[in-house]
């Protein structure tokens, strides 16, 4: 059986109760379905974009959304960034689907099989690695680690996975759980390649199954790519002599923790607050009338005059009777009958 080696320090249990205390904050936090939706869109774009940015996708953010999306983007030349941006789309969605408590053997082959989807040759796509691989670095083309060789590899992985389902919370935190899979299934580099990609996606599952998915809303990739120097150190950080996993585990909680903190202030920034929440409970909202509860959420008040600033392109009879259907769902209320009426949150 695994036994890492690391300590939690006070940087790891700073992040930790942060982390925690985030959590509680978005998952409590009252928030329209709209932005619920949005947030979770926001994600995936990022997800997608930055994880297959890291191994060298030259297509950007905008060009990510638009493939997301359904659109077409000039792709002569592109083929293979546009076929990776499909395939970790796709990931995203197998590993929202996964029902099961654990992560076994065969989400590892599947991801990894939808990952390399037309760009890396079928006979390794979800297959094992059956010959000896080397990491370079990119700049200089030095060899920077060698990964076990490829005859130990499945039982390498076997023994991860057996080490992750006997791992109960009780024993070790979800997140600092997550952060030791992350490194170790890198180092094993089970794959000949499109290993990142994997391990990201794996590592989001798992948190995803210990109940770290606040709604869907985070991706981690994005703080990897910010600094691909800063990552590569963490990760080489565990060498061959001293397998000490601290110095990662510092590393992979502050960016858990600065995502989440990220997702707290915008949540906390559109949520309705506990008076909201009291006054109309799960009354259904249409599109147009969210966003005119997160205006008055934001400013206080309404009054005709403020119609163009909410839904510029919908006439003014059509946003008086989503008033008046407020009104009547009792989410709002009118004061006052002349020119200088306005509208308001109801108490």
């Amino acid at each position: 059986m695994l036994d890492f080696k690391f300590r939690i320090n006070n940087n790891i249990l700073k992040n930790i109760s942060q982390i925690e205390a985030s959590k509680q904050i978005i998952e409590n936090s009252p928030l329209l379905p709209y932005y619920e939706r949005q947030f979770q869109k926001e994600a995936v774009v990022r997800a997608v974009h930055h994880s297959t940015h890291i191994e060298g996708n030259m297509l950007d953010i905008d060009d990510a959304k638009k493939i997301i999306n359904g659109q077409k983007i000039e792709s002569a030349g592109k083929e293979r960034d546009l076929q990776d941006i499909i395939n970790y789309r796709n990931v995203l969605n197998y590993i929202e689907s996964i029902q099961s408590k654990s992560v076994d053997l065969n989400p590892v082959l599947q991801v990894h099989k939808i990952v390399g989807y037309g760009i890396i040759p079928d006979v390794y796509c979800g297959k094992f690695r059956n010959k000896q691989v080397v990491i370079r670095n990119t700049k200089t083309q030095k060899i920077s680690y060698v990964p076990p060789s490829y005859l130990e590899v499945e039982d390498k992985v076997s023994e991860l996975l057996s080490w992750l389902k006997s791992q109960k919370e009780a024993d070790i935190h979800p997140v600092i759980k997550s952060g030791l899979f992350h490194c170790q299934f890198v180092k094993i580099h089970p794959f000949v390649d499109g290993n990142g990609r994997t391990a990201r996606a794996l590592t989001t599952l798992i948190l995803y199954l210990d109940g770290y998915d606040i709604k869907k809303f985070f991706c981690l990739d994005e703080y990897y790519d910010h600094d691909l120097k800063r990552y590569y150190q963490a990760l080489q950080s565990v060498t061959e002599f001293d397998q000490d996993y601290t110095f990662w585990l510092e590393y992979f909680t502050n960016g858990l923790l600065e995502e989440f903190l990220k997702i707290k202030q915008k949540v906390l920034k559109i949520s309705r607050d506990q008076r909201i929440k009291k006054s109309i409970g799960q009354v259904y909202l249409t599109e147009r009338q969210e966003k005119i509860v997160e205006y008055l959420q934001e400013i206080g008040r309404l009054q005709n005059q403020d119609f163009p600033k909410i839904l510029s392109n919908v006439s003014e009879d059509t946003f008086l009777r989503d008033l008046k259907e407020l009104i009547v769902k009792k989410v709002i209320k009118k004061r006052g009958k002349t020119k200088a009426a306005f509208y308001e949150l109801k108490n």
